[in-house]
């Protein structure tokens, strides 16, 4: 039977800090978790093709893939944050910046009242 050791590393996200450096520690762990899945995702095919009764196969084949549906969880959880992430990014960016001065500027001084 092969003992399987492996270690899932908790999500601990703090909102403090600059977004460049939250967005990419993010993309790090996301990267990290990926890795993990794949390494777990080699190990159930090994256990599947390795020495042992079925019984301990199953056994080890249900804690790998929970282990998998844990690592996945996390994952869509960072995949989720990396996105408001982005989508928060992209409406700061699109929100205008201090007083727009121009022609077509409506304001509360221009205003045309029409009368037919």
């Amino acid at each position: 039977m092969t003992t399987i050791s492996t270690s899932t590393a908790s999500i601990q996200t703090s909102s403090s800090g600059s977004s460049s450096s939250a967005s990419s520690d993010v993309a790090s762990q996301i990267s990290r978790i990926t890795q993990q899945i794949t390494k777990l995702t080699q190990q159930l095919k090994d256990v599947a093709n390795g020495d042992g009764t079925t019984e301990e196969k199953q056994k080890e084949q249900q804690q790998i893939q929970s282990q998998i549906q844990l690592l996945q969880s996390q994952l869509q959880q960072l995949q989720r944050k990396q996105a408001e992430e982005a989508e928060q990014k992209q409406t700061q960016q699109q929100q205008p910046q201090g007083k727009v001065e121009g022609v077509n500027n409506p304001s509360d001084d221009h205003q045309i009242d029409i009368y037919v």
